[in-house]
């Protein structure tokens, strides 16, 4: 499989030294109903992840514990051997209970097997970058992630994981992760909705490290604004093209990974992304 030339909605940026597009996609919804279990469709799947790499994407992210293991075991039937251009994202710092939650899974020994549950399932040699997730499935909490950080760098410095980011995360504990092993990314919640980090996106655009903003439309609840309305009418765009299009205007070092189960919704969100909003359409949107 080989990717096309088209250029994506915000061009390409550096996750460490791997150049990606900064429009991705995100692979947990094509699991099964409550992101656990085998997909109602397999085969239309592995057609969104085909198009997505046809559309130009290098950027996939995923984890082991969506599934748990069905999204890898789906990307690695769609996509490999990986082109070169492709990069995927894992995160690791979480398991799957038989009632569907999120568990945190951050002993060494946790990290470790989760690594290698990866390598496995998407079949790989060397993960490209793996997020250590923190907090909880509320959100994140405060506390150190040190002794958990300090596993993943063994790992990469044992050959397995090329690059390490941070999910969930306080600006305290990037910082903590900082002084233990070079940060390349940090995927938060982060949307017109939800701006609470909108300082830490800033200085992580001052240090030249990447933001990757998880339910970039809302997630499990979409998005849902008078405003926003009120603006894509104007546009006559949709509400979640005008979301999409904030984000990637909102600063340069801001990745989406917009997921979707559906190849003609990913042609959607490629072509909302490149929606331009005027200087105006941005402030109001700042002030929803």
């Amino acid at each position: 499989m080989s990717t096309t030339t088209s250029t994506l909605p915000g061009g390409t940026t550096s996750l460490g030294d791997l150049t990606v597009t900064r429009f991705g996609y995100g692979a947990m919804q094509l699991a099964g109903p409550g992101v656990m279990g085998p997909p109602a469709d397999p085969a239309g799947a592995v057609a969104v992840l085909r198009a997505a790499v046809e559309a130009g994407i290098t950027h996939i992210d995923t984890s082991a514990a969506y599934g748990p293991l069905v999204t890898n075991e789906l990307i690695r039937e769609a996509l490999h051997p990986y082109p070169d251009p492709v990069h995927v994202v894992t995160k690791v710092g979480a398991r799957r209970d038989a009632q569907g939650g999120w568990p945190t899974a951050r002993t060494p020994e946790e990290l470790r097997r989760q690594v290698h549950d990866n390598l496995d399932s998407l079949g790989l040699d060397v993960l490209d970058l793996v997020n250590l997730r923190v907090g909880d499935a509320q959100g994140p909490r405060d506390g150190s992630l040190a002794a958990a950080f300090e596993t993943l760098a063994e790992l990469q410095q044992q050959g397995l994981v090329r690059h390490l980011g941070v999910s969930n995360a306080t600006g305290a504990q990037v910082a903590e992760a900082r002084v233990i092993a070079p940060v390349v990314c940090v995927q938060n919640l982060y949307n017109l909705a939800h701006r609470e980090d909108d300082v830490l996106v800033d200085h992580l655009a001052a240090e030249g490290i990447a933001y990757v903003p998880f339910f970039p439309l809302g997630g499990f609840s979409p998005l849902q604004s008078a405003t926003l309305a009120g603006v894509a009418a104007r546009l006559g765009a949709t509400p979640m093209a005008v979301a999409l299009a904030w984000l990637l205007q909102r600063s340069p070092n801001v990745l989406l990974i917009p997921g979707t189960s559906s190849v003609e919704h990913l042609h959607a969100n490629i072509a909302g992304a490149g929606l331009t909003l005027s200087a105006s359409d941005v402030e109001e949107l700042d002030h929803l």
